[in-house]
């Protein structure tokens, strides 16, 4: 599903505030002054033709993201400047009429809740003309994006969500604010949390239930976590507040090769009781899981597969492993990479040559 990003809704609610005209485009040419171009490893070459085509017409382009970040050589003939980091602190300047030039540090701001909420109004379509699959309990046209905290506590090393920037939280009052205004703007809004590890803190969870029950929201949304940050009463509060549809990594069934990539085993009876309370309240689950760990060969391979239907998650993705560049995993496979276009560094296509098994097996 296509879900927007909240980093342009972000930096959309800075310059806005600042006074600023802000157009959004999927891939028309507006016209502007300053252009930022949102990157990413799988779609580089568009996004880079259409910053050249920017620039010739004399408009200044920045490319903010996780991808610009970390391999900035991608775009650097293509724009004026990049922001290095989560793009928040840079756009902030920006707004205030400093335009950068090259690459330059976007700073992590610690409190969160100095920002203003992002403006979906200015960064997205017609919601109801976006068709598309439906999943689990989020409507047709997707849902709101919130972000209650930002980087990731956890190590695993073929993750790119602790590179850019450290574990931060907002204040629950402030979450409760951006919720309570998606409500008087929305009726009934579904909010995507798109935070790595939405249960984290337990605590804050309960918290957080309590301030939605307080203020009388009314809202659906689902969160991604990790299923030893769950217990069936903490599922019952998220319950009863709105949750309906949760994401999370099992990855791999054997916990040495999860340990191998600095990601924490959950014991399997966990995972099941979870799984099976979730089912009894009617909350929609999708399993994540990652094929072709170094350790990997074609019997454990069957054994993960196995497993995710016995655990019986509504939905089931399987990627490839994936060495996304800027991470530990990266590092520890360059010397096996066979691919070197990085637009298939997708999830799904062999980038590296396992010592078990053949790319087709793969």
């Amino acid at each position: 599903h296509d879900v927007p990003s909240v980093h342009m809704a972000y930096c959309a609610a800075i310059l806005a505030r600042a006074g600023h005209d802000v157009k959004w485009t999927r891939g028309e040419e507006v016209q502007g002054d300053v252009a930022l171009v949102l990157s990413s490893l799988v779609d580089h070459k568009n996004e880079t033709a259409w910053a050249d085509r920017m620039r010739a017409k004399g408009v200044t382009v920045g490319s903010m993201g996780i991808t610009a970040s970390k391999m900035p050589e991608l775009f650097a003939d293509h724009c004026d400047f990049i922001l290095n980091g989560e793009p928040e602190a840079g756009v902030m300047r920006l707004a205030q009429g400093i335009i950068p030039s090259g690459p330059v540090i976007s700073e992590q701001i610690d409190d969160l809740d100095a920002l203003p909420f992002p403006r979906w109004d200015l960064v997205t379509e017609d919601r109801r003309s976006m068709l598309g699959i439906q999943w689990s309990a989020r409507p047709v046209g997707g849902g709101y994006p919130l972000l209650a905290s930002r980087g990731c506590p956890e190590f695993c090393t073929y993750c790119p969500h602790r590179i850019l920037a450290g574990y931060r939280a907002r204040s629950i009052a402030n979450i409760a604010d951006e919720l309570e205004r998606l409500c008087d703007e929305h009726p009934r809004p579904y909010v995507i949390f798109r935070d790595p590890l939405f249960s984290e803190q337990r605590d804050r969870c309960l918290e957080l239930c309590d301030e939605i029950a307080a203020r009388g929201l009314t809202l659906t949304f689902e969160a991604e976590t990790r299923l030893d940050r769950l217990d069936v009463e903490l599922l019952d509060r998220l319950y009863t507040a709105g949750f309906r549809a949760m994401s999370f990594g099992v990855e791999s069934l054997d916990p040495a090769t999860l340990k191998k990539s600095g990601r924490r085993p959950i014991p399997q009876a966990h995972q099941r009781a979870i799984l099976d309370h979730c089912q009894r309240k009617g909350i929609v689950t999708a399993g994540f899981y990652v094929l072709g760990f170094l350790q990997d060969t074609w019997e454990s391979i069957a054994a993960t597969i196995d497993y995710s239907t016995d655990l019986g998650s509504t939905f089931a993705q399987f990627k490839i492993l994936t060495p996304y560049p800027g991470t530990p995993m990266f590092k520890q496979l360059e010397p096996l990479l066979i691919e070197t276009d990085w637009e298939k560094f997708d999830g799904y296509t062999p980038t590296f040559r396992h010592p078990n098994l053949t790319t087709a097996e793969l």
